[in-house]
């Protein structure tokens, strides 16, 4: 059903009907969530959110942009707060044009001065005059092209001091100005305003209510009257400004996250909010990786011993480089390039990693055993369209991307800008030493290990590479081999590559930098070269 009419059925039902107050595209999402049919697209909680007065200190064309949000990620209709219509007759127009492009189900326009102040600011505001506001009404109801479109005419004078006659005649003349429902407005504890008004209106238009001062009254006293529609006003954006108080106070109190973690939203509610399940299922949809489904097994077992009391009670692999850790990184540039399906090869403080969406296998020998018997712990995660990673390094969108695009059955990234230490390094040679006319050019490992001699060094692996269907059966039979051996477990991957060189091609892609081995305390200081 059009939004449209979802919220004109909702003026028109018999029963007593409910929207709650929205601000942005997040809180509609929860307004919808929660189970409410409409939303109120509140003009002092969209102010508020920006940071100004409800004084049209926001432009119309900024609450527009707003609302745009509000609309397309939410299933239920929209009433905006249309405040005084942002203007004159021209002006309003112009807005409900805009609005119904949007898909916004109606707009709510008060009887006061542009530029208008909230209704619970000072007393006796000046009232707009009656027959230059139902010149509005009509303009509206003329521009509109949805027959369902609501147009509700606020009545201001019970906020202005007006009476009850004098309310009255205005009521009267919008509804014969052709407006679907009338908003009266009260700022009383009580709702005798309302009351009386009830008693003379007999039910000429649906009527709609704001209980925001007289909130103690019965919701059963509303039904009794004949209200169509109750506005829940404000009350998301009150309570979301007292819990961000609340924990931001918390925060700067204790310098740490401990004692508010457990009484917050998951950063997966927020993903659930913002429809990351959707974008996922549209990934795998349009987005085919080189025609291919990726899978990608991330080697991240050791503890890192070097990183002394920073690896203490976590894996290296969780270390936070630029702030975040480095399996989270590398877990969201393989999502970012559609490959969702990430087996993570544990071992240290192994409860440590429970990423969600993620598989797991446990390298439980991992204090005794280097990076090729992780792999071979995760062989039946070799697939056709593999990736494969080291779990310490960080590297940039384009270097992956060039790889799972590269052909060969087996490839490999290398650095021809490596660097001689005292550390354990990948170094290869290969048959193409890098120069630019490489790049046009097949290239292939001829040996990898860490003890080559410098002159005929190439490059260093930098512990990222991939198999299709042909390379993922030439590594579990070297594996298979590898395994036989008595000293298997003490194996590198140098050891693995140098076995396939012998039996088969392993394509090389050169890079320069572009990639991070997360190696020492310095390393993490300089992980923001990586963004």
């Amino acid at each position: 059903m059009k939004k449209t009419s979802q919220l004109r059925n909702m003026i028109l039902s018999k029963d007593l009907e409910f929207i709650m107050e929205a601000h942005n595209g997040l809180s509609a999402r929860v307004v919808e969530e929660a189970g409410f049919k409409g939303i109120w697209g509140s003009g002092l909680s969209i102010s508020a959110a920006m940071g100004v007065r409800d004084n049209n200190e926001a432009s119309w064309t900024q609450v527009l942009e707003v609302l745009e949000f509000m609309s397309d990620v939410t299933n239920i209709p929209i009433l905006l707060d249309g405040d005084t219509g942002y203007g004159n007759f021209n002006n309003m127009r112009r807005l409900v044009s805009k609005l119904e492009q949007r898909k916004v189900a109606g707009v709510c326009i008060e009887d006061k001065l542009f530029p208008k102040t909230n209704s619970f600011v000072g007393d006796a505001q000046p009232l707009a005059d009656m027959d230059e506001f139902c010149g509005k009404i009509k303009a509206a109801k003329d521009t509109q092209l949805d027959d369902d479109f609501v147009v509700v005419a606020r009545l201001e004078g019970f906020i202005s001091g007006w009476g009850l006659k004098d309310v009255m005649t205005r009521a009267k003349a919008y509804h014969a100005a052709g407006a679907d429902a009338l908003l009266v407005h009260s700022k009383k504890s009580n709702p005798s305003d309302i009351d009386a008004f009830m008693k003379e209106w007999g039910g000429r238009l649906p009527i709609v209510i704001v209980p925001t001062k007289y909130y103690s009254t019965p919701t059963d006293h509303f039904r009794k009257l004949g209200i169509s529609l109750v506005i829940w006003a404000n009350h998301n954006l009150r309570s979301s400004i007292k819990a961000m108080r609340a924990t931001s106070a918390r925060i700067f109190a204790d310098e740490s996250l401990i004692n508010v973690e457990g009484t917050i939203a998951t950063v997966a509610d927020i993903f659930h909010l913002q429809g990351a399940d959707e974008l996922e299922s549209a990934e795998k949809r349009y987005l085919p990786t080189s025609g291919k489904s990726w899978n990608a097994i991330v080697l991240a077992a050791s503890q890192g011993e070097k990183f002394g009391d920073l690896t203490r009670d976590i894996p290296k692999t969780l270390l936070k480089a630029n702030g975040v850790p480095i399996l989270a990184s590398q877990i969201d540039i393989f999502n970012r390039m559609g490959i969702t399906d990430v087996t993570v090869v544990r071992g240290f403080a192994k409860e440590a990693i429970a990423f969600p969406g993620i598989k797991t296998v446990d390298n439980e020998d991992h204090a005794s055993t280097k990076e090729l018997y992780s792999l071979f712990v995760a062989c039946d995660s070799i697939k056709g369209n593999t990736v494969i990673s080291y779990g310490d390094i960080l590297f940039k969108d384009h270097v992956l991307h060039e790889l799972i695009n590269s052909d060969g059955d087996i490839s490999i990234v290398v650095d021809a800008d490596c660097e001689f230490t005292d550390s354990y390094t990948d170094f290869v040679q290969n048959d193409v030493p890098y120069a630019r006319s490489a790049f046009d050019r097949a290239v292939a490992l001829k040996k990898m290990s860490a003890t080559l001699d410098r002159a005929s060094v190439n490059g260093e692996f930098i512990g990222l590479w991939k198999v299709n269907q042909r390379g993922a059966a030439a590594v579990k039979a070297a594996l298979g081999r590898l395994s036989q051996e008595e000293k298997f477990k003490s194996l590198r991957m140098a050891d693995l590559f140098s076995d396939l060189a012998r039996e088969t091609r392993v394509s090389v892609i050169y890079t320069k930098g572009a990639w991070m081995d997360v190696d020492s305390i310095v390393d993490l200081t300089h992980a923001s070269e990586m963004q």
